[in-house]
């Protein structure tokens, strides 16, 4: 009879280990998940939060975030707090000099004279929408960089796991 109870005990530890010791759920690719962030350059400053709006979901490899940030989130346990370090290869990519291009101001989407700073929108191939500044305004024409804004920087992550919705 004995053995009966420290077989029972052993298989009851072993289960207790299989669902993670209270349940605490890790997420994984696939999952559908939910997580608070701030995002930070290397000198500080803030360049996107979700403390103060709806939590940030998506999910895992399903290509709605980008590749560092999806990487990072696997495994972590719901309630978890870490803080990552993005390299612009696992983020928007370095600036490339081929995203740089001049253009008529006559062929320009918008009413006004852009200038320097101005934010336009183009239509690409298959009409798809790009988004350009204007980094220069010279006579009859403008130079556009159509690099992400956030191209070629690394990206800080103070993250937390709130729930995982589905998998």
């Amino acid at each position: 009879m004995r053995n009966y109870s420290k077989i029972g005990l052993i298989l009851f530890v072993i289960s207790l280990m299989m669902i993670g010791c209270g349940g605490k759920q890790q997420a994984q690719e696939g999952d559908r998940v939910q997580m608070r962030y701030v995002g930070t350059l290397d000198d500080g400053s803030v360049f996107d939060s979700s403390r103060t709006e709806q939590p940030f979901e998506f999910t895992l490899g399903a290509g709605e975030a980008i590749p560092g940030f999806d990487q990072a989130i696997v495994g972590m346990a719901v309630g978890e707090t870490k803080s990552i370090t993005i390299s612009p290869e696992e983020a928007y990519g370095e600036r490339r000099e081929d995203m740089f291009f001049k253009k008529s101001v006559a062929d320009m989407p918008v009413e006004e004279r852009p200038e320097v700073g101005t934010m336009v929108q183009l239509r690409g191939p298959q009409n798809r929408v790009i988004n350009a500044e204007v980094v220069e305004a010279e006579g009859d024409s403008v130079t556009l960089d159509a690099n992400h804004p956030l191209a070629g920087k690394t990206l800080n992550f103070e993250i937390t796991l709130l729930k995982i919705l589905e998998s």
